[in-house]
């Protein structure tokens, strides 16, 4: 019986150390996306800073603040964008938010909020593209 509970425990520690060193490994690389994205915004690199945060998400991590900041990040980006007339740009903004939580779905959907504003600002961009393709 002692020699069961030995492996149980060994067994436990080294599922616990994996899943720590499985979520700090997402962390660290979560951390680098987003400070990619930073670097790319502040040297005006729209699609870089773009694929930065979107990435950051994808390295989803529960509790980190770098999810909500990143999705805020893209949010400007698309607010900016659209704001200059570039709604190419916003789309892509807008669409690699919402794919991003739609990506990082397992057994609960995070970001919802978002998804739920994406489809509006989609929705909204998409028709002001159509109207300036009519005109």
């Amino acid at each position: 019986m002692e020699k069961a509970k030995t492996i149980a425990v060994n067994i436990a520690v080294i599922a616990f150390l994996s899943v720590l060193l499985i979520w700090g490994n997402t962390w660290y690389r979560q951390w680098r996306q987003f400070n990619k994205g930073e670097q790319a915004l502040a040297s005006n690199d729209t699609i870089a800073a773009i694929a930065g945060y979107e990435s950051a998400i994808h390295m989803y991590t529960p509790l980190s603040p770098l999810v909500e900041r990143s999705a805020e990040r893209l949010w400007d980006i698309a607010l900016t964008c659209e704001a200059k007339g570039d709604t190419e740009r916003a789309l892509i903004s807008c669409r690699s938010l919402r794919s991003s939580f739609y990506a990082v779905r397992g057994l609960h959907q995070p970001g919802k909020e978002w998804i739920a504003r994406c489809d509006a600002k989609i929705a909204e961009l998409v028709m002001l593209q159509e109207m300036k393709k009519n005109r």
